[in-house]
């Protein structure tokens, strides 16, 4: 563990802004990832309720934020904040999970794995010392610390009182920019959020818009077959080798049976095939020719897969889609 000391080398600049900031933080994983705070960072945050909408959205834009090198910061709770840090994991970018426990006390519990994940590539901090429990107000005081630490603040799904809207206040108290994820008009879960749009605000209506306000954007003419959300997800997270069904699972917040049978479209359409171990794994593709389809059948039976761009994202891709919002006013 590391101690970072208010006013000594090391000390995040960006917490130095609060009216109240830590004496000191203890870290476990990868200093580097302060480096840059708060320019270089986002906070996702929302209910621990959340919806399987939520989830998604969630996981998205931090996978976005992450492949964009913007650091994703979030509090590690369930629902959304875990599903934050498992999107930036997943494209293999930061991540950032400030805690209202000591660094080495997972909360909740159930995260112990995601815990352990964090500190190995990417970094937990805390202002409590080692071994110390939830407690009162240490929520609340842990948000300030999420808030400081970025330069934009997204709500994805949040009730009027919540912890998400207790971070995009102190954010907006700071002169941060704070965004929602909006939701109907009559879902508890979404109230808090639309609260803040209809006082000022940023609205993302895509993931584009949203990477926009961190001033970054996707690269252009990336390959890949056209696929659906979840389906893509799966796509995506065997980028870097074999997976097993039950790794896949905990990684993407999907059950078992989902990946089983997304697996099985995937294979069905000649993407992955089952290793002898049981795990799935990418069959190569060709790139054929841009004027090919996504999906057809190029030369030989390969199949072929065209160029797609920012434009062609925000355009309505299936993959992408969703909204997002900006400054308060």
């Amino acid at each position: 563990m590391t101690v970072l000391r208010l006013g000594e080398t090391g000390f995040p600049d960006a917490l130095e802004a609060l009216p109240q900031p830590p004496d000191h933080i203890n870290a476990l994983g990868d200093l580097s990832l302060l480096e840059g705070a708060p320019r270089r960072h986002v906070a996702i945050v929302g209910t621990r309720d959340a919806s399987p909408y939520g989830l998604r959205v969630a996981t998205e834009l931090a996978h976005a934020f992450a492949e964009c090198g913007v650091v994703v910061v979030s509090g590690m709770a369930r629902g959304v904040d875990a599903a934050a840090h498992r999107g930036a994991l997943e494209a293999g970018g930061g991540t950032i999970a400030v805690l209202g426990t000591g660094p080495d006390v997972p909360y909740p519990a159930s995260h112990r794995a995601l815990h352990a994940e964090i500190v190995a590539r990417g970094l937990v901090v805390s202002e409590h010392e080692l071994g110390t429990p939830a407690g009162p107000g240490c929520f609340p005081r842990r948000n300030r610390i999420i808030a400081a630490l970025a330069d934009l603040t997204v709500v994805v799904e949040a009730p009027y009182k919540s912890g998400a809207i207790n971070t995009a206040t102190q954010a907006m108290d700071m002169g941060r920019t704070v965004a929602a994820v909006p939701g109907p008009i009559d879902a508890p879960r979404s109230a808090g959020c639309n609260l803040l749009l209809r006082d000022g605000a940023q609205v993302v209506a895509t993931i584009d818009d949203a990477l926009g306000l961190m001033r970054v954007a996707r690269k252009a003419g990336v390959q890949a077959p056209e696929l659906g959300y979840e389906e893509g997800r799966v796509w995506d997270a065997l980028a870097d080798g074999t997976a097993s069904p039950e790794g896949l699972a905990y990684r993407l917040s999907l059950s078992l049976r989902q990946v089983i049978e997304i697996g099985g479209r995937l294979e069905l359409r000649g993407l992955v095939y089952t290793t002898s171990a049981g795990e799935f794994a990418r069959r190569q593709l060709s790139t054929g020719g841009s004027s090919a389809s996504r999906g057809d059948r190029g030369a030989g039976g390969a199949l072929t897969t065209p160029q797609v761009n920012a434009e062609t994202v925000a355009g309505g891709d299936a993959r992408r889609g969703f909204l997002v919002f900006g400054k308060m006013k």
